[in-house]
């Protein structure tokens, strides 16, 4: 006769499963630096003002001239401007737009670039081409690319967008470049070469 408790199958799978290793790992990474910590509840509170704004806000281009240039207060957050609009409204649906223009131009930089550096990396003939160009595009301040092009093509949203990705793709082949660089040299790289040969 057994003294021992017995192990019921059915009750262990209904216990929750412990953390895995890397998720104890991400979570203690980000509680262990108050930058990352506070910028992601930072982040969270942008995007959930953005998200939500319409609920609490008034319309942004509605006009009231008789409210013009009001101070702060419980009906104005931030006060009005010189047409009578409602600041606070403004800056919420201005959120949206900053929100959306930054994931924007993260998701094509990151496209572009990667694709640029794995063919930097991989093609040692389009190497020097490539590379000539993104310092090129390196050599040009920021500020100075977004004045030509939106003085060129008007200011609209995808003007603005460009204006931002083009000085961002540079950073971005580099680093992959340097990576596919790195990766190349490690002898189960040169392994995978020789057997498929």
């Amino acid at each position: 006769m057994a003294t021992g408790r017995q192990t019921d199958p059915a009750a262990l799978s209904a216990e929750a499963k412990p953390p895995t290793k890397r998720e104890v790992g991400i979570v203690s990474l980000v509680l262990a630096n108050r930058g990352v910590f506070w910028g992601g509840v930072l982040l969270l509170a942008m995007v959930a003002i953005a998200l939500l704004g319409p609920l609490f806000t008034s319309d942004p281009m509605a006009l009231n001239p008789i409210k013009r240039l009001k101070p702060p207060s419980e009906e104005f957050l931030f006060g009005t401007d010189f047409l009578g609009r409602d600041i606070f409204a403004r800056v919420v649906y201005g959120a949206r737009i900053s929100l959306a223009v930054g994931l924007a131009v993260a998701l094509i930089a990151i496209s572009v670039g990667l694709v640029m550096g794995m063919i930097a990396g991989y093609i040692r003939a389009l190497d020097a081409v490539i590379m000539r160009v993104m310092d090129g595009l390196m050599a040009i301040p920021g500020i100075l690319l977004a004045i030509a092009l939106i003085s060129l093509s008007g200011a609209t949203l995808t003007t603005v967008v460009i204006a931002i990705v083009i000085p961002e793709i540079p950073r971005v082949v580099r680093l992959v470049r340097s990576v596919v660089l790195t990766v190349r040299e490690e002898p189960y790289v040169e392994a995978a070469i020789a057997a498929s040969t």
